[in-house]
């Protein structure tokens, strides 16, 4: 399609950008107008027990602490996990996140430390979810080691290094105007395009259905023409 085919196709079919029009003017206003919402969001660390040799918790982290905290974290994105947080009153959106804290020193992900994050439409709701969050995490880890027979002295234990607090999300502005107006802009044409080829194909069939009727009359026309004149001569002769 040239140029300026595609210009008398969006002129013909004017009324379909006006349509997406008034969508994008919808959209934009829930875009300068979003709905509040916050999110919360908590740290907690994987500590190894207290030893005589390490009696400080924290330059013991090793990397088999990361992987049990990562079979907690799965365990609580299963299907089960998941069915577990909701009866315990968890609702809305929440992500589990193993911190990247490793430095040269320790590569990335061997020091188990674990962010939570909830999203809820009140600041309180997003807290209270965090922290079901973080009690269902320490009650993995201890039925793990409860499991294996550990005994309570060399169990391993959760620590709570930054607690839940909610912070409003708030997005660019100019950003979602930009991406709705974008998103009409196209949608708009294509629907534009799609509606005049549905018409004008449908208006082909019209003019040929309309156009096959009138050669129908013609040809019953002249053949009746051709009985009159037949009739003529034998009138004629009966004279």
């Amino acid at each position: 399609m040239s140029p300026g085919e595609l210009f008398r196709a969006l002129r013909r079919r004017w009324y379909v950008l006006v349509l997406a029009a008034v969508v994008a003017a919808a959209g934009a206003l829930q875009v300068l107008r979003p709905t509040r919402t916050y999110v919360s969001s908590a740290i907690v660390v994987l500590k190894p027990p207290v030893t005589g040799g390490q009696p400080n918790q924290l330059t013991n982290l090793q990397p088999p602490l990361a992987a049990v905290s990562y079979a907690a974290v799965q365990q609580l994105q299963s299907p089960a996990g998941a069915a577990e947080l909701r009866a315990a009153g968890v609702t809305g959106t929440y992500r589990l996140m193993p911190r990247n804290s490793g430095t040269s020193v320790t590569p990335a992900y061997l020091i188990p430390s674990l962010q939570i994050q909830a999203e809820h439409a009140a600041a309180a709701a997003a807290d209270q979810a965090v922290r079901k969050i973080v009690e269902a995490y320490t009650r993995h880890v201890a039925d793990m080691q409860a499991e294996q027979r550990i005994p309570e002295s060399a169990r391993m234990s959760v620590t709570l290094l930054v607690p839940p607090t909610a912070v409003a999300r708030t997005g660019t502005k100019s950003r979602g105007l930009a991406g709705t107006a974008l998103l009409a802009g196209v949608c708009g044409v294509a629907a534009a395009l799609w509606t005049d080829r549905l018409l004008t194909h449908r208006s082909r069939r019209r003019r040929a259905g309309a156009g096959t009727g009138p050669r129908s009359t013609g040809e019953s026309g002249h053949e009746a023409g051709d009985g009159a004149a037949a009739r003529v001569p034998a009138a004629a002769a009966a004279r």
